[in-house]
């Protein structure tokens, strides 16, 4: 089979990376293919289009409330001299309509209003969240890294002197409009983070007059800032379903822990010290990018971890790694960490991150390679695998392994595709650890034999010290008696005897 063949599940050609408007910038899958830049303008020419679309829905109830309000008014008019008994008898069923249609009007132009009203978002779900208050020592922690990176924000801030103090106001401004803004959904509080980047970009473009580097610098300062305040709020909030995409990506990378380097056609010789080292390190850091708060810092594991996977790539090949190599052992040690709350943190970054650096440069890159390894894992199939349907079946429900005596693959059968340079070396080791364990034993042996020896020399001793100085025992005095005469104790003063004075 050619490695071709082999990687005609895994491959992806680096234009399919790319923004599907065509504009150069690296796309998402969480955004249908585009960049960041074109998913705004799409979401706000949809988002425009569905206002308008409720404005007329709205508009339209309302008009039938009032022709349904003035023709009920007509009617009774009409009805009053007429006794009651008279009234007409398609009255009840026509009040029943009005109802209908002016709860349902009432119904949507409350949506419609509670949308674009700002006051109507200030009222969060306390219930909810105090149901889930987090515990004393994370609240702790949270208060002390939230402590340390405002005053890291203050004293950076303090180099630009007048600019450095109207970015604090704002970004304090900032956070506290959010804070009345929890009933929002993930998509509504990307926009307004996403504004604000935008309007301070802006801003410090014209003050630095262009000065990309510095603009970028201030940048990342005002999104640790803000991302830091603002991280329990907007991190998998409760409007999502992204905890549902956890547990489900979770459990889809636990059915996929049969899958081997083979399989997946990963470049990588484990048995290398260095390589090892490499792809262990890779895992340390996708698995501690649940630990960042700042998308900057979560992304930033992501670059470390694909430059580990570079490297062992690099020493296994002795030649510098290509994309058709990174990709599959990317998706391998995805499977082998399975990261927590990995769509979260995949949807966190994409809402809230700087747009700027998932567009372009290797962070962008290094995170779009993500998103698709985790769009193949959850689409991976036998013909993936290259695998018949029915070996994949079995795999996934848990009847066979790929390891196993049944399987009939070449790497999975006998010594489970180990090559003869590695059954060598593992029977070395082997080997090796036979003559140590050998070793071990002589010695405890020769230990017991020189515990026996000293014992029966101190037992000699023992007994020639006895013969030597063999030991007395003495009855012991008898004691005297209080009022017997003590012969030893003449030289005493006589005892003091009572004297009376004549008073």
């Amino acid at each position: 089979m050619s490695q071709r063949a082999e990687r005609r599940g895994i491959h992806v050609d680096q234009s399919e990376l790319l923004c599907k408007k065509g504009c150069g910038y690296f796309g998402n899958a969480a955004w249908q293919g585009l960049c960041s830049k074109c998913w705004r303008e799409e979401y706000q020419r949809s988002r425009q289009k569905q206002i308008q679309e409720d404005w007329a829905l709205a508009e339209k109830l309302q008009r039938e409330e009032e022709e349904a309000a003035a023709y009920a008014s007509n009617q009774g008019s009409q009805s009053h001299p007429a006794p009651q008994s008279q009234a007409p008898p398609t009255l009840a069923p026509f009040s029943k309509f009005e109802e209908k249609k002016t709860n349902e009007k009432t119904r949507k132009v409350t949506t419609v209003k509670k949308f674009f009203s700002p006051s109507s978002r200030t009222a969060p779900k306390k219930e909810s969240h105090e149901g889930k208050a987090p515990s004393p020592s994370i609240s702790r922690q949270s208060s002390i890294e939230t402590d340390r990176v405002s005053r890291d924000f203050v004293d950076f801030l303090k180099n630009l002197q007048k600019p450095g103090r109207e970015i604090h106001k704002q970004s304090r401004a900032f956070i506290e409009s959010m804070a009345n803004k929890k009933d929002l959904g993930a998509d509504e509080l990307s926009e307004c983070v996403q504004d604000f980047y935008q309007n301070m970009s802006d801003r410090l473009m014209a003050h630095f007059k262009g000065s990309s580097e510095r603009v970028e610098r201030v940048m990342d300062q005002v999104e640790k800032y803000i991302m830091t305040r603002l991280y329990k709020n907007v991190f998998c909030p409760e409007t999502t379903d992204d905890e549902k995409k956890d547990l489900a990506t979770q459990n889809r990378i636990r059915a996929l822990h049969w899958v081997t380097i083979e399989m997946l056609c990963v470049p990588v010789d484990q048995e290398i010290p260095e390589v090892s080292d490499s792809v262990v390190k890779a895992i340390t850091d996708v698995i501690e990018m649940d630990s960042r708060r700042v998308p900057r810092d979560k992304l930033a594991c992501i670059t470390s971890c694909s430059k580990h996977i570079f490297n062992a790539i690099r020493v296994t090949r002795n030649e510098p790694a290509s994309a058709d190599d990174f990709l599959p052992t990317l998706i391998y040690i995805v499977l082998k960490a399975n990261p927590p709350r990995l769509q979260s943190n995949i949807q966190y970054i994409t809402r809230f991150c700087n747009p700027s650096r998932l567009m372009t440069g290797e962070d962008g890159y290094y995170f779009t390679n993500l998103c698709c390894a985790v769009a193949f894992i959850e689409k991976l199939d036998a013909q993936s695998l290259n695998l018949s349907s029915e070996d994949f079946e079995r795999y996934m429900s848990g009847q066979a392994s790929p390891s196993g005596p049944d399987s009939g693959h070449g790497w999975a059968s006998g010594a489970a595709g180990a090559s003869p340079g590695v059954v060598q070396t593992q029977l070395e080791a082997l080997s090796g650890l036979s003559q140590r364990q050998e070793q071990v034993l002589e010695g405890v042996r020769d230990l017991q034999v020189e515990l026996q020896q000293w014992e029966e020399s101190v037992g000699r001793q023992v007994q020639g010290i006895l013969e030597r100085y063999p030991l007395e025992l003495r009855p012991p005095p008898p004691a005297p008696a209080i009022d017997s005469d003590n012969t030893d104790d003449d030289g005493l003063p006589p005892p003091l005897t009572p004297q009376v004075f004549a008073g």
